[in-house]
């Protein structure tokens, strides 16, 4: 997976550019290292996480997975993605989600443990689609979406597989914001600079506080 980290005065940001963006070894191991630069940065600092394209993030790779080249095993994968989300959850500096287009399963998690989210308005969808793929939610996977979402919310977006543009995710709160596309990066990175002075140690403790129980199901 292609990842270019750039700086915007205290505002990073990651831009995801490999096709659908999906999850695996490569992926999530440069997701850590990303996470570890920001999180040690000197200064205020804040994150914002975007894709290019069609996509902001697809979730997991399963086709990795079927390949047969992969050293991991679908609950390795799995495992190591709800620690992503566990981590950014908890994440001592804000973080961001420009979610540029589609936004799917693991990927559509992964933007919820974010602080914010802005989606662009006009394309792309916000969708959970794990009831038409024969794939149930681990419990910490929906103790996250739970943590997040309102309970009629969550329950449509577990359930249901609904696709949500921008406009219906915002009126849902699942995102924020619903902007035009050349809105989306600029719109995330005045949040994040806003919030970049935040004490980190500070920060860190209120949403580990906050996010206990969820961070538990994710991890164990």
């Amino acid at each position: 997976m292609s990842f270019e980290l750039t700086r915007h005065e205290s505002v990073f940001v990651l831009t995801m550019d490999n096709e659908d963006n999906r999850f695996n070894a490569v992926s999530l191991g440069r997701l850590g290292e990303v996470l570890d630069e920001v999180e040690a940065a000197d200064g205020p600092a804040a994150l914002v996480t975007t894709g290019t394209g069609k996509f902001y993030s697809n979730g997991l790779d399963l086709d990795w997975i079927m390949s047969g080249e992969a050293d991991w095993t679908f609950a390795d994968l799995a495992m190591e993605a709800q620690r992503l989300m566990a981590r950014t959850l908890t994440f001592p500096r804000p973080m961001v989600a420009a979610i540029n287009g589609h936004c799917f399963a693991a990927g559509a998690m992964w933007s919820l443990a974010h602080d914010y989210r802005v989606m662009r308005s006009d394309r792309g969808f916000w969708s959970m689609p794990e009831v038409d793929i024969r794939i149930p939610f681990t419990p910490g996977m929906s103790a996250l979406i739970q943590a997040r979402l309102t309970p009629q919310v969550a329950h449509q977006v577990m359930t249901s597989a609904h696709r949500y543009g921008g406009e219906e995710a915002l009126k849902a709160q699942i995102v924020d914001q619903a902007v035009d596309e050349d809105s989306v990066l600029p719109a995330a990175i005045e949040i994040a600079g806003r919030l970049a002075i935040k004490d980190p140690d500070t920060l860190g403790a209120i949403k580990s506080g906050m996010y206990r129980t969820v961070v538990e199901a994710l991890t164990e």
